[in-house]
């Protein structure tokens, strides 16, 4: 069997798992809604014909039972009961669990068979067995037969909609209508794809209907290796900072006097180098956008985990999803599944009550995945409707644990991002839902190494809310750039309000100096002192758009770039998150967001230092 087309089959099943998990969910709230049983119904009937066609005989087993579950659900042979339900995600988790071992390099022969018990749970709702119907079911409406039903043959087309169709093409290799396998039973099923020789006999009458199908559909997608997107974002990076640095050059060149023929070549030139630097714009911004992804495609993932967990501890929780359509760097996408299961375990085993009545709550708890775009940022947030955190009783386990001293951590919102602090933990026992002696430093490692942001609000008896800020394009940021003692560096424009002149003298307050802003009175950092730099003259100020604002006092300002970053990975400098290059070529380093939201403060190493 090709790699390639297992590989393709996977991603593509994946996908189609995914969705039947968000379609179950809501089935379970609308158990008389047609178009979500027919949708069910063709999603395992495709996985089925592929899983036949690449030879995975359990998997082939386990749709087949769960497709003829929905036939009967749809038809109303049978009722959509809790156990029918409970039956299908079942089915759609072994499916799904299959895959994600293929997807990580398990060779198809090493899979398991499909669970005794899942046959079982399968049969007894096809049966109509289990408790009564959620609903009244749907009244029997036979839908018009799929299309592949009626075109199987080595003729057929393996295409459909620009994509490869993997119940026609196991029909054209096996000759099986419906893709069924012979005699219409799990345990027949996988026969058809057995053994090396039919399945290469079988590749000579899919290739030439794939190929006839291929010169009259129009491809509308490409799989392409991950790896060369980023290495071409990266060149089209790179030449965007050649063109502005020949830009930059032209401009100096500009100041002397050309006659005759050099004034021509001068004028020839400047109009080159301004559609070199448009093109390798447009090329930038089209390699980012291959990169960009929803978020959805992460969020579709957490129904089931929430369903499964709140059913384990005995609570009743609603998810509820929104802004799933928002887009990121796939890089961030695929970082975030970690974080984001921590914090959903964390709010339902910490934060939710298991007593909601005795709070005065409705039985039903909600946490809500909220996602949407703020600038060049990309927000997200958790929140649950638990009990909250008490800040005191995080202050007094810090103190405990000797995290903090007793001047530290005086404020409530200090208090309560004290969570984020290595070693710190809540519980005593660590519980099989959350905990496992891991805390939420994790978390912010796993964010701020995208140059993101988190922190914790919360009130006690009203929930908790994490908010995450990330970057929506990892490579550019927009920046302000600055002086300091002399260096070149640059501030994230996601957290600079405005430049102010600063006074010759300063008001102090506790002996740190201040300075009166629109009416509120800013403490002022140098920025220059806060790096280890020897403080200069700093006349300039900007002002820090942060939830404590303050002052950064610098040399001077020195406008404002898009910039390609680098980041630091070999050391690791208090401030400092990367590198990049100004459009005169000098080297200029990038303060990192997370220091400048802490108010100067290089919270990692401290709380390595105190622990």
């Amino acid at each position: 069997m090709d790699d390639e087309m297992l590989k393709d089959f996977v991603v593509e099943a994946l996908e189609l798992a995914s969705n039947v998990e968000e379609h179950l969910l809501t089935l379970e709230r609308h158990p008389d809604d047609l178009e979500i049983l027919n949708a069910v119904f063709r999603a395992f009937h495709t996985i089925k014909g592929g899983a036949g066609f690449v030879n995975l005989p359990a998997m082939v087993s386990a749709c087949h039972l769960t497709e003829n579950l929905f036939d009967a659900l749809r038809t109303g042979k049978a009722p959509v009961t809790p156990l029918a339900i409970e039956a299908a995600l079942q089915a759609s988790g072994f499916v799904a669990d299959q895959l994600n071992e293929l997807s990580n390099g398990a060779a198809p022969d090493s899979l398991a068979s499909m669970p005794s018990d899942l046959e079982g749970i399968l049969t007894q709702a096809i049966e109509g067995k289990g408790s009564a119907p959620v609903a009244a079911a749907a009244a029997p409406v036979t839908p018009p037969a799929p299309a592949s039903a009626s075109t199987g043959g080595a003729g057929a087309s393996v295409m459909k909609d620009g994509q490869l169709d993997w119940e026609s093409m196991y029909q054209a290799v096996t000759g099986a209508p419906g893709g069924t396998p012979a005699g219409n039973s799990p345990a027949a099923a996988p026969a058809a794809g057995a053994g090396d020789e039919p399945r290469t006999a079988a590749a000579a009458p899919a290739q030439q209907p794939n190929r006839r199908a291929s010169d009259n559909a129009k491809e509308e997608s490409i799989r392409i290796d991950a790896g060369k997107l980023d290495a071409l974002l990266e060149v089209a990076g790179e030449s965007v900072q050649a063109a502005n640095q020949a830009a930059v050059l032209l401009e100096k060149l500009q100041q002397f006097k050309f006659e005759g023929t050099a004034a021509a070549l001068m004028s020839t030139l400047a109009e080159t180098l301004g559609r070199a630097s448009r093109y390798s714009s447009e090329l930038q911004r089209a390699t980012l956008s291959t990169r960009m992804q929803p978020v959805g495609r992460l969020f579709q993932k957490f129904p089931r985990l929430v369903r499964e967990l709140a059913k384990d501890l005995g609570k009743d929780v609603d998810l509820v999803i929104t802004g799933a359509e928002t887009e990121v760097d796939r890089v961030v996408v695929d970082s975030l599944y970690d974080p984001l299961v921590h914090m959903l375990r964390n709010s339902l085993d910490h934060g939710i009550e298991v007593d909601r009545a005795a709070a005065g709550k409705p039985s039903k708890s909600t946490i809500s995945l909220h996602a949407w775009q703020a600038g060049s940022s990309v927000m997200i947030e958790v929140f649950d409707d638990g009990k909250g955190m008490d800040p005191e009783m995080l202050r007094n386990k810090a103190l405990a644990k000797g995290l903090i001293t007793e001047h530290q951590a005086l404020t409530t919102d200090e208090a309560l991002q004290l969570v984020f602090l290595p070693g710190f933990s809540t519980k005593e026992v660590a519980s099989s839902v959350s905990g496992r002696g891991v805390g939420m430093d994790v978390v912010k490692t796993a964010v701020e190494k995208h140059r993101g942001t988190i922190r914790i609000d919360s009130t006690i008896g009203k929930g908790t809310k994490f908010s995450i800020r990330l970057p929506i394009e990892l490579s550019i940021i927009p920046t302000m750039l600055v002086r300091c003692a002399g260096a070149p560096l640059a501030l994230p424009m996601a957290v600079v309000e405005r430049v102010v002149e600063l006074p010759e003298t300063f008001d102090e307050v506790g002996g740190a100096p201040v300075m009166r802003d629109q009416g509120r009175p800013l403490p002022v950092h140098s920025l220059a002192g806060v790096l280890g730099y020897e403080p200069g003259n700093e006349r300039v100020g900007v002002v820090m758009a942060v939830p404590h604002p303050y002052i950064l006092s610098v040399q001077s300002v020195e406008g404002t770039a898009d910039l390609v970053i680098k980041p630091l990975t070999a050391i690791h400098t208090s401030g400092i998150t990367g590198t990049a290059r100004s459009a005169e070529g000098e080297l200029v380093l990038v303060v990192g967001l997370s220091f400048l939201l802490d108010g100067c403060n290089d919270t990692e190493r401290s709380a390595v230092a105190q622990v």
